[in-house]
């Protein structure tokens, strides 16, 4: 089969179409002829040797694809080869075939292209994690989405917004129509503007959300932190902030991590906040994917509540071009290979 292959840790040139050999569907598996595969920031950090649970290059990553079934594995039943489906991957995507858990496949939409497709499985997992079953969004609370114009901004726009919340976002000003456009009730801009102080500002409050979901990491968690009420929780899935540009900065990354806030359980209890990591990856390595949450995202495509929005589409052999897109921050929405 052909792969977009990591050859070494660099900028998006190490990245290479090559021969690979077919992976071969375990018990409980399917195999994907694949048409689309997302591209998550993970997978840049992937690239530049600055995502630790990614294997060493060369490595072919990409958690999310979608496709027709092209086989089945032992003990796999209610798929069929031929299916349209969207489904996670531990890593793979970037390639002809991929396997996949068969528990953790969704049927595509009839009406959904296969860019749409491969545009779901982390994205609206992450986000349905998020809100639902870790942050427990409820109506009428503040909500802030630092990042909203990216897949998961987006995603937990469609479902704060279907559960009733007050959504603050970030983004860059030339994002700021489209993000309220998805349901942001509040547009910040984090480049000119102090988003603790805006936020304070609009709400008049010194404390007033209840929910953050913030994937930009180091100090941004503690100004978040200090943002919640009683009974806020801050849900941590991601240090975007490590990355400068295209290349691995050492430099950068260590003054991310030196920023990051370390949490006090007592002052935690006493302030009543939580703080709540989330890694979709090691959730599903450990649990596979959950029966009920994947009922829940089926309920929320089927009664039209959540729909991805894709950016851009680049072939697999641009795979270069589309992480070089996605670095420069230049998409509202998902950016996607087609293979």
């Amino acid at each position: 089969m052909r792969a977009l292959v990591i050859t070494k840790h660099g900028p998006p040139e190490v990245m290479l179409v090559q021969e690979r050999p077919d992976p071969a569907p375990g018990p409980g598996e399917i195999r994907i002829a694949v048409k689309a595969a997302g591209i998550n920031f993970a997978d840049l950090l992937a690239r530049v040797g600055l995502y630790a649970d990614a294997p060493k290059p060369p490595v072919i990553v990409g958690y999310e694809v979608a496709g027709e079934v092209e086989s089945l594995g032992a003990g796999v039943e209610g798929i069929s080869v031929g299916d349209r489906v969207m489904a996670g991957t531990r890593f793979g995507g970037y390639a002809e075939l991929a396997v996949a858990n068969a528990s953790g496949v969704l049927p595509l939409p009839e009406d959904w292209s296969f860019e749409e497709g491969a545009s779901f499985p982390v994205v609206y997992a992450t986000a349905y994690a998020c809100l639902q079953r870790y942050g427990s969004l409820r109506a009428g609370e503040k909500l802030l989405l630092q990042a909203a114009a990216g897949g998961v901004g987006i995603a937990c726009t469609q479902i704060g917004k279907h559960v009733g919340a007050e959504i603050f976002g970030t983004a860059s000003a030339s994002k700021h129509d489209a993000i309220k456009g998805f349901g942001v009730d509040h547009a910040i801009d984090y480049r000119t503007q102090d988003f603790a102080k805006q936020i304070r500002r609009i709400s008049g409050q010194k404390t007033p959300l209840d929910l953050i979901v913030d994937g930009i990491g180091g100090s941004s968690f503690k100004k978040g932190y200090s943002l919640l009420a009683a009974g806020g929780r801050i849900v941590c899935i991601g240090l975007s902030a490590v990355m400068e540009g295209e290349k691995r900065s050492v430099p950068r990354a260590l003054r991310t991590v030196a920023s990051t806030p370390r949490f006090n359980a007592l002052r935690m209890m006493q302030a009543s906040r939580g703080v709540i990591g989330l890694n979709m990856l090691k959730v599903w390595d450990a649990h596979g994917a959950s029966p009920e949450d994947t009922a829940g995202l089926g309920r929320l495509v089927a009664d039209g509540v959540v729909r991805p929005v894709v950016a851009e589409a680049f072939p697999l052999e641009r795979g270069g071009e589309a992480h070089r897109f996605v670095a420069e921050r230049k998409n509202i929405g998902k950016v996607v290979l087609t293979v």
